[in-house]
């Protein structure tokens, strides 16, 4: 009975953990936000100090903020944070991508191909959560597959903004994004080809691609039609302007 006990207790932490990082990437909790430990600790029905281990948890994997005396914070997101979002994606994406077709393994590639047909899928059906996090995964995997203890806690963190970016700004029932998104999709078919051929200079070239993709439909969508305020080009990137 102690056994089965112990092993309720932390398959409730573990759910807990996993429900809660569902809920920040899909903003079903607001950024900057305050949880309340008593209705997590009923929630979920575990006790306030495994729930505080999951809380630390999460702080530490960039979910949440601690404050003393106040307690757990969904990780805010302010105009500095967007700011150096936009800095930083490229940078990221293109350094994980290019280690993840340096060393993925075959098991790696098969998870990656997976998360993709389960992307597809939510694009099909038009759940914009399900997609949200199909890509999130996706993007995760190839973190895993690029094996660098420095990249993985800075894409991880990368891809919280992003995930809660695209739940803020692109409506799965806008028509005019169709054909982005299938792009987007086209885009992973790519990310898989050049990655299971072991090509990092292809792979690096096609992130920063698919990160100017992203990033121009978010500028659409924050940018008012009758002001220009450019998000930052990739690193790189031609300045048609010929501007030195």
């Amino acid at each position: 009975m102690e056994r089965t006990l112990e092993t309720d207790g932390k398959s409730r932490k573990a759910q807990c953990a996993e429900d809660l990082r569902r809920k920040v990437l899909t903003e079903a909790v607001e950024p900057g936000s305050y949880l309340d430990e008593v209705d997590l600790s009923e929630a979920y029905g575990i006790s306030r100090p495994p729930l505080r281990e999951v809380l630390r948890q999460l702080a530490g994997e960039g979910y949440l903020v601690l404050h003393e005396n106040r307690g757990a914070q969904v990780a805010p997101m302010t105009h500095k944070t967007l700011r150096n979002f936009f800095v930083a994606a490229p940078m990221i994406y293109a350094a994980t991508t290019r280690l993840a077709a340096e060393h993925a393994t075959p098991a790696q590639i098969v998870k990656l191909k997976e998360c993709q047909w389960a992307f597809r899928q939510a694009i099909r059906t038009g759940d914009a959560a399900d997609r949200a996090l199909a890509n999130e995964r996706f993007h995760s995997i190839i973190g895993e597959m690029a094996d660098n203890e420095f990249l993985i806690p800075s894409l991880r963190r990368l891809l919280i903004d992003h995930t809660r970016i695209g739940m803020t700004f692109l409506n799965p029932r806008k028509l005019d994004l169709v054909p982005q998104r299938e792009l987007a999709a086209d885009q992973h078919d790519d990310f898989i080809a050049l990655i299971e051929m072991g090509d990092a200079d292809g792979a690096a070239r096609l992130a920063v691609s698919h990160w100017e993709l992203s990033r121009a439909q978010i500028e659409s969508f924050v940018t008012p039609e009758s002001l220009h305020f450019p998000l930052g080009r990739a690193p790189g990137a031609e300045d048609k302007s010929g501007a030195s």
